[in-house]
């Protein structure tokens, strides 16, 4: 079904080839247990697992998730015959975590946020047993944290339908092929127009819609949220913003101006660190995915965050382009174009009045550590 939605979708743009990158030395083939000193593991099943491994990835305390397969007889399964179904195997992720940071009852909460847990037939728009919503325990006491959060959400009222998600005791895990491996990232577009024509964050949104998305709070029940490291996002009047911001960073975040090239703060700039919103402070770009494209714009290859920068269709100037803004303050950043490098094939040419710089040895204190894994030796 997936491959339809993108099919149908592509058709309209320029393709972006799939980009292979190497393997992981550990293939992670073994139950869950201990992957290194202060790090755990878990398993889920949320649908596909390019969304799952996503909506993880984005989790403070979260160090890395792995796409692949489990649940089912054969050993050694490809993509293609998972996703065809009868193999007993479903779409998974294995979420790498600190402990420390993190609880195992925190993930289930991030994990029941981002599913249909009423759906017993499949995930949004990917239809079948192999993309069933699952939580797997490798562990007894795992076990009675999945069903005492399962019941909790099941007599919340949240839903109009039983809680259906199955928990299952944890067997062997099959890493994906490595072209799924940060599907989103490599394959930003891609991603966006299957993630976007699924129908899973519009569920999401509804579903949840009195409670923020991002999780800012701490959370040890489905009905609360998960602590993260960034500040919620107050976005000031316009009046207040004609004070605290320079006229140029006014007339281009809040008036759709465009700066000169050559002629701003960050083209030219090589610091390590991230890019957040002037106004908001939600993060956008990362200096690991800065290039320079000889625009005298700041340039990226993608998003740090794809959450917090929206497109629409450009038609000014007699001529349509993607603009890109950023989701929570509604800031105009720039425009993306699909003649960036790789590994994904995009240029975000980005205004330097609409961002504010972040330096890697200040992400801490200014709120941002969940980030400081991009920039550790």
């Amino acid at each position: 079904m997936k491959k339809m939605i993108i099919a149908s979708l592509v058709l309209a743009a320029v393709l972006i080839g799939y980009q292979q990158v190497r393997s992981m030395d550990d293939k992670m083939e073994k139950p869950m247990d201990k992957m290194a000193e202060h790090t755990l593991s878990a398993v889920f099943a949320g649908g596909c697992f390019w969304c799952t491994e996503s909506d993880f990835e984005q989790v403070d305390g979260v160090l890395q998730v792995v796409s692949g397969y489990t649940g089912g007889r054969m050993e050694n399964p490809t993509y293609k015959q998972v996703s065809a179904g009868g193999t007993g195997h479903v779409e998974a992720v294995k979420v790498i975590y600190d402990p420390t940071r993190i609880s195992y009852d925190q993930l289930l909460a991030v994990f029941w946020r981002h599913v249909d847990p009423t759906d017993a037939g499949g995930q949004f728009v990917d239809r079948g047993d192999q993309y069933r919503s699952v939580i797997f325990y490798a562990t007894d006491e795992e076990r009675q944290m999945a069903e005492a959060s399962k019941r909790a959400l099941d007599a919340s009222g949240r839903f109009d339908r039983p809680v259906v998600t199955d928990i299952l005791p944890l067997g062997t895990f099959y890493e994906a092929e490595a072209y799924h491996q940060d599907y989103y990232k490599k394959n930003a577009l891609r991603y966006k127009w299957y993630r976007s024509g699924s129908g899973r964050d519009r569920f999401l949104e509804m579903t949840w819609a009195r409670e923020e998305m991002n999780m800012e709070k701490k959370m040890s029940s489905p009905g609360a949220a998960v602590q993260k490291s960034e500040p919620p996002y107050d976005i000031p009047p316009d009046e207040t913003l004609k004070k605290t911001l320079t006229p140029e960073q006014y007339r281009v975040a809040r008036e759709d101006g465009t700066e000169p090239p050559f002629n701003n703060e960050f083209w030219d700039n090589h610091e390590p660190g991230i890019y957040v919103d002037v106004v908001s402070g939600e993060p956008l770009f990362s200096s690991t995915d800065k290039f320079d494209s000889g625009t005298g714009w700041p340039s990226f290859t993608r998003p740090l965050n794809p959450k917090n920068v929206v497109e629409k269709k450009d038609s000014s100037f007699f001529m349509v382009r993607t603009e890109v803004r950023s989701k929570h303050a509604d800031s105009h950043l720039g425009h993306v174009f699909e003649d960036g490098p790789d590994p994904t094939g995009l240029r975000y040419c980005i205004n330097s009045a609409s961002l504010k710089f972040i330096p890697a040895d200040e992400l801490d204190q200014s709120g941002y550590g969940r980030y400081r894994k991009l920039f550790d030796e």
